[in-house]
Order: structure tokens, then C-alpha cells, then sequence
């Protein structure tokens, strides 16, 4: 009897060291997270290696949905609406299957992202969006797949997705401008100067009406108790860009002296590089 107790202590010892045991996963898991413009993307997925394998029409059939990784299905998160192609994508989680091709990918975002890999029976009415992208032949070979956001500005991005000799891109538009337009109109009902202040660089550096950004930036500095020299610049790039070359010049001449006596050597180097390029002269590099 004792020695039955023994060999069942040891074999319950021996089970829990095999329980504790942990070993790397073959694809790792990897998410990113990322911001454009005011919308949070956020990006779930496992990265499968090349190990010696031919990938595209190989391990990875042409014409055949792929889970676009390896394990779970590869979910993707957008805080707001946004474009996907022509078509309009709604805030939420999608997973994201691709059909891959020779010259062409198909991509697209299924609104059910709970399945292990692709479902065991597709539903088309689930494709909440589908893209058909361009496959470009890298120079190099990527030993592990790997997805990028890639070419970001405010209002667009596109989703990479790199593996072998091969990269797709899916081009993602968000709205920005709208969110960030409705924003301004919101906080203009009792603004700040620190709220005209963003308004009038936002239009200034969206391209967006040069008019409103001079009247909004002119508010800022009067509501200010004191002076800013970085106020000061925007308001000189601002009349610079509505035309108005003798405002620039005095709102550059403001901030230079305030940036001199606040020690901003940066400021300084800014202004006497645009103060020159607005009155003619030639710039001395300070």
C-alpha cells in the first residue's frame, strides 16, 4: 500500500511540472495599437514564420480564405466609422480574412471575429466590407508575416501586410476632418484662447479657410494675458498664408523678441529664417 501511495504522489508531482510547463508559441501573438488622426485602430493578430516554406500558393493556397496569420482570426478595431474603399465601415471589431491571388488580394472585414481561423461555414452576409488590393513583389524575402499601418496622415492610412517576396495594402480613410470640424464648431459656442488657438492651426495646416484661422489666432493672442511667443509664429505663418505679408512680418518680429527673451534658441532660428525670407534679406544660421 505505501508503496502505491508513493507512485501516485509521483505521478501527480511528475503531472503538475508537465502542467507548469510553458514553451514559445510557434506564431506569436502581437498587437498594435495606433492613432489617426482622433480614431483608435487597434490590431490582434499571430505571426506565422517562412521556416524554408514556399508561403503564396503554397502553405497559403491562391483562391482560398486564409485566416491571414496563423491561430485565432486576425482582429481589427476601429474606435469610429470609417472608409474602406467606396464603402463605410462602422466603429467596432472585424476579423480580417483575405483571399490571396498571384497579382491580386481579396481583403475583407467579416463583422463576426469570435472564430478560431476562418469559420467552418462562411457567411457573406458577415462581410461587413471587401477590397480588392495589388500585390507588389518585395525585393527581399520577410522570414515572419507581418502587419503595418502604413503611410499615415490625419485622415488615412493603409493596412500592410507583408510576408515571402509579397505586400498587399489596404487603404483605410478616416474622418477626421468632420470629427475634428465638428469639434471646433462645438467648442466655439465659449472657446478659450487655447481652443482658438488649435482651431486656427488645425485650418492652417489642413489647407482648410485661411480667413477664419487669421480671425481665430488674432482671438487667441487678445484673450491672452501673456504673451506667447509660439502664438506669435502661428500667427505669422497664418497672415504669411492669407497674403498678408506686413502682419506676417510684425507677428514674426513679436515672437522673435519674445522667443529671445524666453531663451528659445529653436523660435529664434524660425523666425530670422522667415523674417529674411518675407522682407528679402539674406539669413544668417544662429
Amino acid at each position: 500500500m505505501k508503496k502505491l501511495l508513493l507512485l501516485a504522489c509521483l505521478g501527480l508531482f511528475s503531472y503538475g511540472v508537465q502542467a507548469q510547463m510553458q514553451t514559445p508559441a510557434p506564431s506569436p501573438f502581437q498587437k498594435v495599437e495606433q492613432k489617426v488622426g482622433l480614431t483608435d485602430v487597434t490590431l490582434e493578430y499571430s505571426r506565422p514564420g517562412v521556416k524554408g516554406r514556399k508561403i503564396f500558393g503554397g502553405l497559403v493556397p491562391f483562391d482560398k480564405i486564409w485566416r491571414t496569420g496563423a491561430n485565432n482570426c486576425t482582429k481589427i478595431t476601429f474606435s469610429d466609422d470609417v472608409m474602406i474603399g467606396d464603402g463605410e465601415l462602422k466603429a467596432g471589431t472585424y476579423a480580417v480574412y483575405t483571399k490571396p491571388g498571384p497579382e491580386s488580394w481579396y481583403v475583407m472585414f467579416y463583422s463576426d471575429a469570435s472564430n478560431w481561423g476562418v469559420p467552418p461555414k462562411w457567411d457573406e452576409t458577415k462581410v461587413a466590407a471587401k477590397v480588392k488590393t495589388t500585390v507588389y513583389q518585395m525585393p527581399m524575402n520577410v522570414e515572419t508575416f507581418t502587419m503595418t499601418f502604413d503611410a499615415l496622415t490625419n485622415d488615412s492610412a493603409f493596412l500592410g501586410m507583408i510576408w515571402e517576396n509579397t505586400y498587399v495594402a489596404v487603404p483605410i480613410k478616416f474622418h477626421t476632418d468632420k470629427m475634428v470640424t465638428a469639434s471646433i464648431e462645438d467648442a466655439m459656442n465659449g472657446p478659450s484662447d487655447r481652443e482658438y488657438y488649435q482651431a486656427a492651426v488645425y485650418y492652417l495646416e489642413a489647407d482648410k479657410d485661411i480667413n477664419k484661422a487669421k480671425n481665430w489666432i488674432d482671438k487667441a493672442i487678445e484673450m491672452r494675458e501673456k504673451p506667447a511667443f509660439w502664438y506669435h509664429r502661428q500667427q505669422s505663418l497664418i497672415y504669411a498664408k492669407a497674403g498678408d505679408k506686413d502682419g506676417a512680418i510684425a507677428a514674426a518680429k513679436k515672437s522673435l523678441s519674445l522667443a529671445k527673451e524666453a531663451g528659445n534658441d529653436d523660435y529664434v532660428a524660425l523666425n530670422t529664417k522667415s523674417l529674411a525670407l518675407w522682407e528679402g534679406k539674406p539669413s544668417a544660421d544662429k
